[in-house]
């Protein structure tokens, strides 16, 4: 089968659909290879691609589709608002083994939504409108749409819904905060349930799902079709297994600080770029230690992020990880 039928088989199959997030600049083609060792999600999303008039595909984030190390589908994410630009984006990216193409409505970075892009697109819906009817009609593969449920108000997601039911996307991935709430608390998984009630489309849920008795909850409480999960990922690569295991009725094992310690020293040495500095390799790997640190208690978080060398990073994380309890990796009170 193509990556396109495997997903579409997937969305249709009886099991919860389990999905890694894009997440710009960390899921990388390193990355999934490391979590793919982990047990791994049914499917995996790219970073974005970011469309313009003059863009051209980025060759590290294609790497991803043409590399794919993981052997399960992976949907490729756009993010930008000219129509052409989109199009013609979308109908190259088809020419690689991509299992669906998806267009991001959800980025909550300034720098993204200023410009109209990812989550900025939803103070326009009429734009979104026009958008997603061009790329349906580009796009022969199934057309996946991943958004957050309004700019500045959950209230805007009552004006969303029925433009995303008018198109037929394949797969509606909904985050349930607003773009300017970020990531801070307030997940409204009612409004997921409403798009899952409502949408002929599969609907994966998204936003801090952090440990498989949660998740058994989100997915019994909200009728999905599937989780999406990013950062809770990072902390725990093992959640994927861990939550088939918690939807089978069987025990649910959790790494111990060495399985976690081992962990680290594996994207330690998937994340090395040839020729960086030591300073520098240290700070690329902050980017996952601020979510691993959250599933760490202590003080570990707050002296992790003050490493500078190498020798320092590693002396860290034994001192806090080096022993066999077993550790659930859900965010847990930082000394």
């Amino acid at each position: 089968m193509t990556p396109s039928e495997t997903f579409s088989q997937l969305l249709r199959g009886p099991a919860p659909v389990l999905a890694l997030a894009p997440m710009q600049d960390v899921t990388t083609l390193q990355f999934m290879r490391v979590v793919a060792r982990y047990g791994g999600p049914e499917v995996y999303w790219t970073e974005y691609f970011r469309v313009h008039a003059v863009s051209h595909i980025e060759k590290w984030i294609l790497e991803s589709i043409t590399q794919n190390p993981t052997g399960r589908p992976i949907v490729a994410q756009m993010i930008g608002n000219d129509i052409p630009s989109l199009v013609r984006t979308a109908k190259e990216l088809q020419q690689y083994p991509v299992a669906a193409i998806d267009l991001n409505l959800g980025c909550p970075a300034p720098v993204v939504y200023r410009k109209c892009a990812g989550g900025g697109l939803l103070r326009e819906p009429q734009r979104i409108d026009a958008i997603l009817g061009a790329l349906r009609e580009a796009v022969s593969i199934p057309f996946t749409v991943k958004t957050r449920v309004g700019f500045d108000s959950p209230a805007e997601f009552d004006t969303l819904l029925p433009i995303f039911a008018k198109h037929t996307i394949d797969l509606l991935t909904v985050h349930a905060r607003t773009v300017v709430q970020m990531y801070r608390p307030g997940v409204r998984y009612d409004l997921i349930a409403q798009a899952a009630r409502e949408l002929r489309c599969p609907v994966l849920a998204n936003g801090n799902v952090f440990g498989a008795v949660q998740a058994q909850q989100l997915l019994a409480e909200t009728g999905v079709r599937g989780l999406m999960i990013g950062r809770g990922a990072i902390r725990n690569p093992w959640m994927f297994d861990q939550i088939r295991a918690q939807l089978r009725g069987e025990p649910v094992k959790l790494p111990t600080g060495r399985d976690v310690l081992a962990y680290i020293r594996e994207l330690w040495d998937n994340e090395i770029t040839p020729g960086i500095n030591e300073s520098s390799q240290v700070q690329r790997m902050k980017k996952f230690m601020n979510f691993i640190g959250e599933g760490v208690p202590g003080t570990f978080l707050h002296d992790i992020r003050r490493a500078e060398t190498t020798t320092g990073f590693f002396q860290i994380c034994e001192s806090a990880l080096d022993h066999d309890r077993p550790m659930p990796l859900e965010p847990v009170p930082q000394g």
